[in-house]
């Protein structure tokens, strides 16, 4: 009998707790929305099996010692994890339609609103004491407005590693939503007639341009802004690698296997943080509310400043492209060319989003490295 009370004692099952047993449900619905739904399923997919992982009694592999716990120091405390992220994604990513547009870097600076209106949301929150956000918190869960997860993660690690969880997931599962969330703000706020504005083709790029682009706005947010040379400067080189036509292997490389790598553990590692007595608590649903007001607020900023630029311009701008100013990319740019087409078949505005998409994941770097600056 002492050894089968010894086993008994010993499994999982005696020894789970309440909450426990309610993030393996969480957890099995990331996966669920991630496999089923395909909602980002790189990122939900992971997080949500080392979220069983973390959550199973006993295992031991999301605490000290154990293989997620030291993923998560290696690669998400230091923040190295997010900043390859972010070289991938340099390398995945043409600057091209930025380039031969470059009016559609307001769009992309006026999206990131959503990120500095959701922080004082959040600080207001804390003054009527509804909630309890502290600065550095409050600047992390601001940075889910710019709809871009290896950012999110990265200021979450740096400034609230306590919340990096329930960030993580919210910024994912809003980016994964995009094709939801945003075409009924668009319509909300353009007429069907400025839905219909055609643009006029773009110009055609040089290689020149594109090689000395990452190393100018390296140079210039770097030198003016340090805390955002990080993760500027990654997504600098990522696309150096692509454009300079001379290390083709390594941006072969970085753009499939090496961000496929990290993609594993950055998903396991975050999944890592969605533990009961973190995850289970009231913040979570403050920051799943201020989220979702972030990416909101970013989606209608990007509208307005398309409608005002489109009056102030000779030439046609459709509102809609601004709404791709957040950073999910390219999510964001395909949903604003399907509603364009919605009012007017021929109307293509997918390369034309796509400047604003680009100039958004450049916004989303330069406000983590303000929120990181002025919170730290």
């Amino acid at each position: 009998m002492d050894l089968i009370e010894q086993i008994w004692t010993g499994s999982g099952i005696y020894q789970i707790t309440g909450g426990q047993l309610a993030m393996l449900g969480i957890c099995l619905a990331l996966l669920y929305l991630g496999i089923v739904k395909k909602f980002e399923p790189l990122l939900l997919v992971t997080i949500g099996f080392g979220g069983l992982l973390s959550n199973i009694p006993g295992a031991g592999i999301a605490e000290s010692g154990g293989l997620l716990f030291m993923a998560y120091e290696v690669g998400i405390k230091s923040g190295a994890f997010p900043l390859i992220i972010f070289m991938g994604v340099g390398a995945l990513t043409d600057f091209g339609p930025l380039l031969a547009n470059p009016r559609t870097l307001f769009l992309g600076a006026a999206a990131q609103f959503g990120i500095f209106a959701t922080l004082l949301g959040a600080l207001g929150l804390t003054e009527l004491g509804l909630m309890d956000f502290s600065l550095r918190e409050a600047a992390a869960i601001g940075i889910i407005g710019g709809a871009d997860g290896p950012t999110a993660i990265y200021v979450a690690g740096q400034l609230a590693p306590n919340l990096l969880g329930a960030i993580a997931v919210a910024a994912y599962s809003y980016m994964a939503l995009v094709p939801l969330i945003q075409p009924p703000i668009m319509k909300a706020l353009t007429t069907k007639a400025e839905r219909e504005i055609k643009m006029v083709q773009l110009r055609e790029v040089s290689t020149a341009e594109r090689i000395m682009f990452p190393l100018m706005i390296l140079l210039l947010v770097g030198l003016l802004l340090p805390t955002a040379a990080p993760l500027l400067g990654m997504l600098a080189f990522g696309n150096l690698m692509r454009e300079c036509g001379v290390v083709d292997r390594l941006s072969h490389t970085t753009q499939n296997a090496l961000i496929n790598i990290v993609t594993i553990f950055l998903g396991l590692a975050v999944g890592s943080k969605l533990s009961a007595d973190q995850f289970l608590a009231v913040s979570t649903l403050g920051i799943l509310v201020l989220g979702m007001v972030a990416f909101a607020i970013g989606t209608a900023s990007g509208l307005l400043m398309g409608k005002l630029m489109n009056r102030m311009s000779k030439q046609p701008i459709n509102p809609l492209i601004g709404a791709a100013g957040v950073s999910a990319v390219p999510m964001a740019a395909r949903v604003a060319n399907k509603v364009g087409l919605e009012a007017n078949p021929h109307n293509i505005l997918l390369m034309h989003a796509m400047g604003p998409n680009v100039a958004g994941v450049i916004g989303s770097a330069v406000a983590a490295g303000i929120m990181i600056m002025f919170a730290s």
